[in-house]
Order: C-alpha cells, then sequence, then structure tokens
C-alpha cells in the first residue's frame, strides 16, 4: 500500500502542469449554468486522451467519467463547472475572454483537480478493488441546480456508489491546509421569485389605482418578521432580496413588481417551514392592499450535513500525508451547496481545500470579481482525492 501511494505522490507532481494548464483552459473560457457546452466538450476529449472512459448523459451539459465500470460497487468524486455572471477584474494572462462571465468561485479548479485525479486513478486501476466515478457536475450556481438532475438521471447506480468525496476551494484558508466540519455545515437554500401585481394610475391620483411598489416595499420588512418572531431563534435563517424590478415612471402608480429573494438556514426544522410562511406572509400582505400576487419557489436545496466517515478518511489520509497541523474545523456557512442532494442519497463530505495566498491575491472572497486561486493547491486536492479513494476501499474490501 504505501509503494502504491509514493506512487500517487510522485504522478500528481508529473501531471500538476498539465492540471494548470487545464485549469487556465477552464478559467479563460467559463460558461454560465446549463450552458457548459465547451467546458464539457474539453473535459471530456481530455480524459479520453487519456484513455478515461465517459457515460452517455440525457443532460445537455456535465459528465461522468468511469474508472473500472464492471467492478460490482463505486465511490464517486464529484467537481462543478459552471461559472458566474461576473465581470472579472483580475489581470492574470488567462483571464476570462467571455465578457461578463467567470470563474469567480472556483470551479475552474475543482474540475482540474478531478480530471487529474480520474487520470491517476485510470493509470493504476489493476490496483483498485472497484470503480470510481467522476462527476463534473452542471449548474452548481443556478437553482434548481445541476446534482438533483443528475442523481435522477441515475449516476449513483450501475454500479452504486457506496460514498460520494466533494471539494470547494476555500479563500480563507491557506494554501495546503483543509477544513473539516462533521454534521451541518453549509445552509440550505430557498430561492423564491413573487411578483405582485397591482393597478396604475396617476402619481397625482392613488386611490384609484393599487400601488404593486408599496406592497413590495411592506413586504420586503414584514419578511424579517418571519426571521425574529417566527422561527425558533436557536435555528435562526436569514431572508435576502436581491432584485426589485418594478415601474415604469416616477409619475405612474406602478402595477406589478418582481422581487427575488433567498432564504438560509442549518436547521433541517426551519427549512420545513420556510415556504409556508413566506406563503403566509405574502398572501396577508397582498390581501390588505389589494394587490395579487404570484410566487413561485424556485429551489429548495437541503442542509449540507457531512458524514463523520467519510470526513474520517479525509482527515487520516491527509494527516499522514502532511501533518495534522494541515486541517482546521471549519465554521458553518450559510452558504448553500447542491452537493447535499448527493448526501441525502449516501455517505460522503465536502471539504474545504486551502487556496489563500496574499502573494497571488488569492484571498479574495468568493463571487467577487477580483477572486483568484493559488494553483499549488491543485496538487493537494489531487492527492487527497487519490488517498481518500485508495483509504475508502481497503476499507469496504476488507
Amino acid at each position: 500500500m504505501q509503494a502504491l501511494k509514493n506512487k500517487i505522490f510522485a504522478m500528481a507532481k508529473e501531471v500538476s502542469p498539465n492540471q494548470i494548464k487545464w485549469r487556465r483552459r477552464l478559467h479563460q473560457y467559463p460558461e454560465l449554468s446549463n450552458q457548459e457546452f465547451q467546458t464539457t466538450k474539453f473535459i471530456k476529449e481530455t480524459l479520453q486522451s487519456y484513455g478515461v472512459k465517459n457515460l452517455k448523459l440525457k443532460s445537455r451539459t456535465g459528465a461522468v467519467a468511469l474508472v473500472n465500470e464492471t467492478k460490482k460497487f463505486a465511490v464517486a468524486i464529484r467537481a462543478d463547472i459552471d461559472a458566474l455572471p461576473i465581470l472579472e477584474k483580475t489581470t492574470v494572462p488567462f483571464k476570462s475572454k467571455n465578457a461578463g462571465v467567470m470563474h469567480a468561485c472556483g470551479h475552474d479548479m475543482h474540475a482540474a483537480i478531478v480530471m487529474g485525479t480520474a487520470v491517476i486513478l485510470n493509470s493504476i486501476k489493476k490496483e483498485l478493488p472497484g470503480c470510481v466515478k467522476f462527476i463534473f457536475q452542471p449548474a452548481e450556481e443556478m437553482p434548481p441546480g445541476g446534482a438533483e438532475v443528475l442523481i435522477k438521471e441515475g449516476v449513483l447506480k450501475n454500479p452504486d456508489v457506496k460514498m460520494i468525496f466533494g471539494h470547494h476551494v476555500d479563500p480563507s484558508l491557506e494554501t495546503g491546509k483543509i477544513g473539516l466540519r462533521d454534521g451541518p455545515t453549509m445552509a440550505s437554500v430557498t430561492d423564491f421569485d413573487i411578483t405582485i401585481y397591482g393597478k396604475g394610475s396617476h402619481a397625482a391620483k392613488p386611490h384609484l389605482g393599487v400601488d404593486a411598489i408599496a406592497a413590495a416595499a411592506e413586504l420586503v420588512n414584514s419578511m424579517q418578521k418571519i426571521v425574529s418572531r417566527e422561527i425558533d431563534p436557536l435555528n435562526p435563517i436569514v431572508i435576502t432580496f436581491g432584485i426589485i424590478e418594478g415601474g415604469r415612471a416616477r409619475n405612474i402608480i406602478a402595477d406589478q413588481v418582481l422581487l427575488k429573494g433567498t432564504a438560509r438556514t442549518l436547521s433541517p426544522e426551519s427549512l420545513k417551514q420556510i415556504s409556508k410562511l413566506i406563503k403566509r406572509t405574502t398572501d396577508g400582505i397582498c390581501h390588505a392592499r389589494g394587490a395579487s400576487y404570484k410566487l413561485n419557489i424556485l429551489a429548495e436545496y437541503p442542509v449540507l450535513s457531512n458524514h463523520a466517515s467519510a470526513n474520517r478518511i479525509y482527515h487520516d489520509v491527509y494527516s499522514a500525508a502532511f501533518g495534522k497541523n494541515k486541517i482546521a474545523e471549519v465554521p458553518q456557512s450559510m452558504g448553500g451547496e447542491d452537493f447535499a442532494y448527493y448526501l441525502q442519497k449516501i455517505p460522503g463530505a465536502m471539504c474545504r481545500l486551502g487556496i489563500k495566498n496574499k502573494k497571488f491575491g488569492s484571498d479574495k472572497p468568493w463571487h467577487s470579481a477580483d477572486f483568484m486561486s493559488d494553483e499549488e493547491s491543485i496538487y493537494y486536492g489531487t492527492v487527497l482525492f487519490c488517498l481518500s479513494v485508495l483509504e475508502y476501499f481497503s476499507q469496504y474490501s476488507r
């Protein structure tokens, strides 16, 4: 086993320069959720050039690659591949060439790391007792997300996946470190749109109309009463409206307003209440103001709750490889991740991969226009995944 581990360290060093090239190619040509056509093509063609087999999917974007497909059981590794509608402000030579689209959350890093992991494990597949599935998932950033779609398509079946590993780059952790947490780690996400329908009239005669803007303003304020008065304060939630659109002129009572919001909680119990309370509050405000409305719940991602068994594998292999001082306990986050859907089906965990390096400017927050990753972390992430697969097979096949 130690000889095989040493081989993985050497191969990870060897493939790392190619992974950096792949990452920069992906970063330069980012694509939005469900539009990852060239990204998908690049991933599949690159893996095929190394002899890694790709599955055929019904989904228009995304890829699933296999090593040892004939084995009776599998372990999976997931990467997300979509980018964000952000105009990049970095000055790197591989800056985005797709105006207004940017890999500002590190999905280019995720894909390159998992691609390299696939190449390495494929080269030693005869020494693996099981199948490894590499899931390159589209649309993590856009509700309802790509995870549930791929699960329904059967990516966790044939052969059945027994455990799934995921990761997310983290600009708050130094390069070379990983972050772990058992149990609820990232929040559920309830994304919703509310369209309020009023009645237009002249601004000088508001009594002849129904002011959709006034109703919307009252609704935004009332929603915060859900947070402070309707939910157990020991299981807090956050409700945020990021977009309000409505009105045509300053002297016209607006007849329609669109609100786009999101609600987050780390409590499965609170998640069950959120949609009902949003509907009840909207119904009450609109009825009181003589308006009507349409409520559209776009997504309800579950709480991401890591399994201790998967985190234990992460911890053991990484501490043995790089030292216990390279592992941190990460705090809970109100950010959401549709990796949570996989964890509802099978054991697994999402770890944080440190990318912080002020020398390279890789200390900026996710979803910012100057977000950047330290490419040295690609090596650490690749070693982590390869060793975790080996450790899982070692435990499972005993």
